[in-house]
């Protein structure tokens, strides 16, 4: 059964999320999202201050760090990670 889930987002994610140019969510594991999950992303301001708007998501595929064995502790020290996202090709 899919929950819905609120946490905070500041401002210049939340218009970045809301526009459509950032489709991920890079996020401390400490609380449990499952695919089909809704993520209430609420903004905050500077001063983490909510400001009134929110956004309504899908959870959709999940990768937890600790689940990824493909580098060397020595390659994950040097470069670390990047998230990315994958659109449309043509997408803007």
């Amino acid at each position: 059964m899919s929950k819905v889930i609120e946490k905070k987002i500041r401002t210049d994610y939340f218009d970045q999320v809301k526009s459509g140019q950032k489709t991920f969510e890079l996020r401390l594991a400490d609380w449990d999202c499952q695919p089909g999950d809704v993520l209430v992303l609420k903004e905050v301001d500077i001063n983490g201050q909510y400001t009134g708007r929110s956004l309504r998501k899908k959870v959709g595929f999940i990768v937890k760090t600790k689940e990824l064995d493909f580098f060397t502790p020595q390659e994950i020290e040097e470069h670390g990670y990047q998230v990315i996202s994958l659109l449309e090709e043509g997408a803007a």
